[in-house]
């Protein structure tokens, strides 16, 4: 059996990483476009005895007794997340955005079903694949036509296909995810084969609450499914929201389907979130495009391959630039992580899947930059950092100094309770 001295080494070891882990995020600038921040208000929740609790079952009907309180709060994030996206039925429980697609797909589909999606170098998720959540359901994955001028959806091409091929399912939704998918343009055919239509609203979940995106079950979808980390500002977890015609299958799905315990820590954390997306949710979505903009335009005018310059560069939290004249996506992600600027390579549409080791692409995400307090001027600097860092030929040492020196204005979570006394919590003794 190991000494007390190196188990208290280990934990220390452990601890020391967190702290660094932190000094690092604190001095840099965090630009990867599937993450967010959240409030202390929020953590507090995710430290909160609910961490060490089970409650499987729905609301009033748990399996486990000393659910009370907990029945409360998942009550309590159902009711914000219906006023907050206007749906009729919402089901809080998956544990995360693929869990949440994986139980749409249980619910909606057979082993078998052709399941209509992007493909991976066209901005698809993993989990609309063959190799993730899709696969593993049996789905056959047919790819929609993609026009990568615009870098969306091709509409008409679209509707032939549907009519051709009879999906069962039709998803939108992407991880590039620079306008809003054709929904409206794929309800009639949808309607004629008999497909439902599922929106994967991972990245843009709090552009659609925040009323800054497109409003997916306005538009005709039949489930909205997400994660609530990215431009929701929660804690990282899922949530599937959809009609009361399809509530009890999409239920059944979740548990006893695919989520045992629901991770009762995260679940009041979002729910806190959630009520500050309705606070400030407006606010933070139209910054955070705006920022998007400034900085897919900024970026633009020092050089750079911005993609969509015709079409306003982006409408949501994204901006994807063509960096392959100038080393390629992981080369240039490595040297911006030297130089503090926190991004990530990515795969364009042209790329072949082999590329995947350094391909042509970097996606950027402006939406955690947002939630501390970044705004346009901001994003000038931020476009000029990228600049002297790669073009430029800086000392990108000389640019990790200034990124430092740039961060100790924004160490602060805005849009948030944490702020105003009126929202304070009281004292937690845990």
């Amino acid at each position: 059996m190991p000494t007390v001295d190196i188990m208290n080494s280990d934990v220390s070891s452990v601890f020391e990483n967190i702290k660094k882990h932190h000094e690092f995020f604190q001095s840099v600038i965090p630009l990867i476009a599937s993450e967010n921040v959240t409030s202390l208000s929020v953590r507090k929740a995710l430290i909160s005895d609910f961490a060490h609790r089970y409650a499987e079952g729905k609301v009033g009907e748990r399996y486990y007794q000393g659910c009370k309180y907990i029945d409360e709060v998942e009550a309590l994030a159902i009711k914000l997340s219906k006023k907050l996206f206007n749906a009729e039925h919402v089901n809080v429980q998956p544990i995360s955005g693929v869990t949440a697609n994986l139980a749409s797909f249980f619910a909606l589909t057979d082993p078998g079903d052709i399941l209509m999606a992007l493909s991976v170098p066209h901005g698809g998720h993993i989990s609309h694949s063959n190799f993730s959540a899709a696969g593993i359901r049996g789905l056959t994955i047919l790819h929609h036509p993609f026009d990568s001028e615009t870098m969306n959806i091709d509409p008409d091409k679209m509707h032939e296909l549907i009519l051709k091929e009879n999906p069962k399912v039709i998803l939108f939704g992407s991880s590039v995810f620079l306008f809003p998918h054709p929904i409206s343009e794929a309800r009639e055919a949808a309607d004629e084969v008999g497909a439902r239509i599922v929106y994967d609203g991972s990245h843009v979940l709090g552009l659609i609450a925040g009323k800054e995106f497109q409003d997916p079950l306005r538009e005709g979808v039949d489930v909205l499914a997400g994660s609530t980390h990215k431009t929701f500002f929660g804690p990282q977890r899922g949530i599937i929201l959809t009609t009361e015609e399809l509530a009890e299958k999409i239920d059944k799905s979740v548990f006893p389907g695919i989520v045992s315990n629901h991770h009762l820590h995260s679940l009041a954390g979002y729910a806190i979130a959630a009520a500050e997306m309705l606070a400030f949710g407006k606010d933070y979505a139209r910054q955070t495009v705006k920022n998007a903009q400034t900085l897919a335009s900024e970026l633009y005018n020092l050089g750079f391959d911005v993609l969509c310059e015709n079409h306003g560069f982006t409408k949501s939290h994204q901006v994807v630039v063509d960096v392959s004249s100038i080393g390629g996506g992981k080369n240039v992600s490595d040297l911006l992580e030297k130089a503090g600027v926190i991004l990530n390579s990515n795969l364009l549409p042209w790329d072949d899947v082999s590329k995947s080791h350094n391909p042509s692409g970097i996606r950027i995400g402006v939406q955690e930059v947002t939630r501390l307090g970044m705004k346009e001027n901001e994003m000038q600097v931020i476009a000029e950092f990228i600049y002297d860092a790669t073009i430029g030929k800086k000392d990108p040492m000389n640019v990790r100094n200034r990124v430092t020196e740039f961060r100790e204005e924004f160490s602060r979570v805005e849009y948030s309770f944490d702020r105003n006394p009126a929202y304070q919590l009281t004292d937690i003794r845990w």
